[in-house]
């Protein structure tokens, strides 16, 4: 009987295995870089983006305009800068993740057109 036993315990074990090298196979590691953003991270990015535009922007005038002393001027200058470069980043990044999406659908596309 402990013949047996052991003959079954070996079956088992090997089935086990066998579960697990298909639980690893089955759900490849996906890098950093390819994980999917949710709207709200989206949103709250392009917001820093813009407020960090603007804060640099302020930052630079305020700066020109006390060491040059003439206060508002390159202050609202830089304002607006800032704000045209904080727009303009999150014009890319809203294209960056335009593209992502559009690439990803063609993947899924052309993967649906091999399967037939």
């Amino acid at each position: 009987m402990s013949d047996l036993e052991d003959a079954d315990r070996a079956a088992r074990l090997r089935a086990l295995e066998e579960r697990i090298e298909a639980a690893k196979v089955a759900e490849p590691e996906k890098d950093h870089s390819e994980e999917h953003y949710s709207q709200a991270q989206l949103a709250w990015r392009m917001v820093i983006e813009l407020v960090a535009g603007l804060g640099i922007g302020f930052g630079i005038g305020y700066g020109l305009d006390s060491w040059l002393g003439t206060m508002p001027i390159f202050l609202v200058l830089f304002i607006f800068f800032g704000l045209a470069a904080g727009v303009l980043t999150m014009m890319r990044s809203a294209k960056e993740v335009q593209e992502k999406q559009l690439a990803r659908e063609a993947g899924e596309d052309e993967g649906d057109t091999r399967g037939d």
